[in-house]
């Protein structure tokens, strides 16, 4: 029996060096580093160019795109691109968007913030949209790419690849900053596109794409930009599980906001909370995300994405202990450890369960809109209230709202599980095509 529960465990760990999971690593590091271009990286260049506060804040629109992509995600499904499009749907805007995503970092690294602080927005602005972009084509070539088994091992490699791609151009950016000035480190790490884009030329065009009927006239077009959504909300239970999508994450979200805000008040120095939160809380999720991968493929998908939720749920409610104990490094590093664990197994549980909801025809336009409305509520609720909510209750009572606010989404999917919605919802690209269109959701 012992050899048995092995070979199973094996099981588990074996996609993680198959050609797809690995291809998806490559898509991650290239999908991570446009996100931190306009994120700290750009936030510690107007520091040290003297720009103010509040004006710094104002570059937060950059990320604001990154909400709007389901606007024109249908183009990158449905607009067959000139010349290179001859490589193929996937792969011709795999190329296009990396290097738009190449120019925007490059115009980005030659403005000047102390001259032409309008020019810096816009060259921001440009970066978010050229990355959002970027994120599009990544999503769907790496669904398609991965068969129904490796969307777990595939979601973890793509979460290690986000990761390190922009730890790796933030630092990089940083170093080469000091030496050779901004400009130089901002050209520099626009490199950071290649991964993905060899990895297309590399893999070629997925063979799980399913493109849909080429674009030619305004009602084709209209039919592109309505097809992907009508096709989503014509399963049964679709309603459903979208208020899923947009509830299962506001406990997660609500208490990483007032995260900083904690462990400032318990009076944990930089150096502390650089070496836990940052630290021990790196690893920790890098370890979440192989335990994550290897659970979706012992486990299936159903029962894995349910485990996830309760662990992410239940690691709250580890910081409202923290609070209760004060300024304790073993506690903090307890509660960093566990949060980040929790967080790396649902990033790859639940994101491999949300690329099993699209459709091969539509896998640009659904999962764009997926990803937004994940995060969409969360982020609205953050921004209005949790700053209010710490300050009337506290930091105890207000972790264990999120913990109690977090138990909905565990209670919805566990019901949808119940009555057959998560099998019935799924699209073509959690079928197995080659075992006569079983879905591997069990």
């Amino acid at each position: 029996m012992a050899t048995a529960a092995g070979d199973d465990w094996l099981s588990g760990i074996r996609p993680y060096v198959e050609k797809a999971p690995l291809a998806a690593f490559f898509l991650g590091v290239s999908s991570g580093f446009p996100y931190t271009m306009i994120g700290a990286t750009l936030t510690s260049r107007l520091a040290q160019d003297g720009i103010d506060k509040k004006t710094i804040t104002a570059f937060t629109l950059g990320f604001l795109v990154y909400n709007l992509k389901p606007l024109w995600a249908w183009a990158v499904d449905g607009v067959r691109l000139p010349i290179i499009g001859g490589l193929g749907q996937r792969v011709s805007w795999l190329l296009f968007a990396g290097v738009l995503v190449m120019a925007a970092v490059a115009n980005l690294a030659l403005v000047n913030p102390s001259t032409d602080i309008g020019a810096t927005v816009a060259a921001a602005i440009l970066v978010g949209f050229a990355g959002a972009t970027f994120d599009i084509v990544i999503d769907a070539y790496r669904i398609e790419q991965l068969k129904p088994y490796q969307l777990g091992a595939g979601s973890g490699m793509t979460q290690y690849g986000w990761r390190i791609g922009s730890v790796a151009a933030g630092a990089l950016a940083l170093v080469l900053a000091a030496r050779i000035g901004w400009a130089g480190a901002y050209l520099a790490c626009a490199s950071f596109a290649l991964p993905a884009m060899i990895t297309g030329l590399v893999l070629g065009e997925p063979e799980r794409h399913r493109a849909p009927a080429e674009k030619r006239g305004m009602a084709e077009i209209v039919a592109s930009i309505v097809g992907p959504f009508s096709e989503f909300f014509q399963r049964n239970g679709a309603i459903i599980v979208l208020l899923f999508i947009l509830i299962h994450k506001i406990g997660d979200t609500l208490g990483q906001i007032a995260l900083r805000l904690l462990l400032n008040d318990l009076g944990f120095s930089n150096d502390e909370i650089a070496i836990y939160d940052v630290g021990v809380g790196f690893w920790a999720y890098l370890i979440g995300i192989f335990i994550g991968g290897a659970m979706y493929a012992r486990l299936g998908m159903k029962t894995s994405v349910l485990l996830s939720l309760i662990l992410m749920a239940i690691s709250n409610a580890s910081f409202a202990v923290l609070a209760g104990a004060g300024h304790t490094n073993w506690g903090l590093a307890g509660a960093i450890g566990f949060e980040n664990i929790a967080s790396g197994i649902g990033g790859v549980t639940v994101v491999a369960y949300f690329a099993a909801l699209c459709d091969l025809r539509y896998t640009a336009s659904q999962y764009a809109l997926i990803s937004a409305a994940s995060s969409v509520v969360g982020r609205l609720l953050t921004a209005t209230t949790a700053g209010g909510l710490v300050e009337q209750f506290g930091y105890v009572t207000f972790y264990w709202m999120t913990t109690i606010v977090a138990f909905p989404g565990v209670l919805l999917f566990w019901w949808m599980m119940r009555k057959g919605l998560v099998d019935q919802a799924i699209g073509d690209a959690g079928v197995d095509d080659t075992k006569d269109g079983e879905r591997l959701a069990s």
